[in-house]
């Protein structure tokens, strides 16, 4: 496979064209330094715009028009249509600002709920405490793994019967019968 060459112009660039003879695909390479500088300069400034419209942010909008600027012309000789680059250019700008404020807002949901987590809440006192290991270890193996599924994992009654391999009326009834023998073996008492 032996590639053939031509020279062809796109828009003031000089772009060095590879005919596959296999294929007969012209593959579009950027020829020299000059020539993505040339791509640089005509494209970057409206790049820039585009980020900063849709971000808000203008440094933010540089950083994310020059990460899609580079992922372009790494893919730039896989285009069909090098004049394309700019549309391109502006998806890529388009996709890199999604993932931007997708990764935001997974981030401010896990900040919320470190927060959450973060909330002090009243401890038992330590004798409460062991009374209730010891009344929990006391229960049968699936009851004892459906109160700790529900209550200190945190899992909804569908998520707690798939881990144990039933229905969520299963889970319900092991919770229910549980908790009936925890609040027979541990009393309430009024000061907690």
């Amino acid at each position: 496979m032996v590639p053939t060459g031509c020279r062809y112009e796109t828009g003031g660039s000089r772009v060095w064209g590879v005919m596959s003879q296999d294929t007969g695909i012209v593959r579009p390479i950027v020829a020299d330094r000059t020539d993505l500088e040339d791509l640089y300069v005509r494209h970057m400034p409206g790049a820039v715009r585009v980020a900063a419209l849709i971000t808000g942010d203008a440094d933010l909008a540089q950083d994310i028009a020059q990460d899609a600027f580079l992922r372009s012309v790494g893919r730039f000789r896989h285009l069909r249509q090098p004049e394309a680059f700019e549309a391109y250019l502006r998806r890529a700008i388009v996709n890199a600002c999604t993932s931007h404020f997708r990764r935001r807002t997974v981030e401010a949901a896990y900040l919320r709920g470190q927060a959450r987590a973060a909330v002090s809440v009243d401890e038992p006192n330590h004798g409460r405490r062991d009374e209730l290991r010891a009344a929990l270890s006391a229960l049968p193996a699936r009851q004892r793994a459906a109160v700790v599924l529900r209550y200190y994992a945190d899992l909804s009654e569908q998520q707690a019967g798939e881990a144990l391999g039933c229905s969520t009326a299963a889970v319900r009834s092991m919770v229910a019968r549980a908790m009936e023998t925890l609040r027979e073996r541990i009393p309430r008492s009024e000061d907690t």
